[in-house]
């Protein structure tokens, strides 16, 4: 089977969870480019037929992030008496890819361990890591986009079992921008197909050509929003979704918008 078949089928997995791990569509993208053009230039070293996959893409884009720098704050600096947030410059970058391995794109600990070339027992060390500095991070206002009622009260659980707060819930373009323009949230969650036939992209469109905040979208179709052909956004989570896969997005999202307003 040629190369480019085989790589396929995994690309939309790949950039989902490198546009995750650097909070923009640019320098995830430019990441999978950077691994693409390595098994280009070298397509002998592309898995053997009896290796997975997914599991060389994944192996040799860890590769690539851990030579190519990542745009991260190193750190930040508190005002006395402020309360210090959970600041993703200070988490070493391998605690954010075990964290989105393992939660977002499923890998058990072993494959993580491969992928992350270090054994399963360091996996499990980055993952308690990482979870007790998500377990510090500052309450923040979340707003959902969702015409499904079921669906958005589990977010809702989800949000408040975090230690942050949901401004309100939108079933329409119309109310999503209302609501917005009454809360002012920290964070948004939209699906993509609203009840009165209007868009959730639509709606977080007009919301940020006022204002910059970070968005997650929750689709039963990622794939789609996954090409790298136009604009498309950095968090996405599928449906039917895990909870630990919308938390953990939740916490990669603020803490890469803290990141960037730091820089800023």
């Amino acid at each position: 089977m040629p190369i480019s078949n085989r790589i396929l089928p995994h690309l939309p997995s790949l950039r989902r969870y490198a546009r995750a791990l650097t909070g923009a569509q640019a320098s995830g993208d430019a990441y999978v480019a950077a691994t693409l053009e390595a098994i280009l230039m070298d397509p002998g070293n592309f898995g053997v037929c009896n290796e997975d996959d997914r599991l060389y893409l994944f192996r040799l884009l860890s590769r690539m992030i851990s030579s190519l720098p990542v745009s991260v704050s190193d750190s930040v600096s508190i005002q006395p008496g402020a309360v210090a947030p959970f600041d993703l410059g200070t988490v070493p970058p391998r605690v954010r890819q075990a964290l989105l391995l393992v939660t977002m794109e499923g890998f058990p600990t072993t494959q993580t361990a491969d992928i992350l070339e270090t054994d399963e027992a360091n996996v499990c060390e980055l993952l308690d890591i990482a979870f007790r500095e998500i377990a510090a991070q500052a309450e923040t206002g979340i707003m959902i986009i969702e015409d499904e009622p079921l669906i958005a009260l589990d977010l809702a659980g989800m949000i408040n079992e975090m230690g942050h707060h949901v401004t309100g819930i939108a079933r329409t373009q119309a109310e999503a921008e209302k609501l917005w323009s009454d809360t002012r949230p920290g964070l948004i969650l939209a699906d993509v197909k609203l009840a009165d036939g209007s868009s959730g992209i639509d709606a977080v469109s007009s919301i940020l050509s006022r204002a910059e905040l970070p968005v997650i979208f929750i689709t039963a179709y990622p794939e789609k929003l996954l090409t790298g052909e136009r604009p498309e956004p950095a968090y996405l989570v599928s449906k039917p979704f895990q909870p630990e896969t919308v938390k953990v997005l939740i916490n990669q999202a603020l803490l890469m918008s803290h990141s960037e307003q730091v820089a800023a």
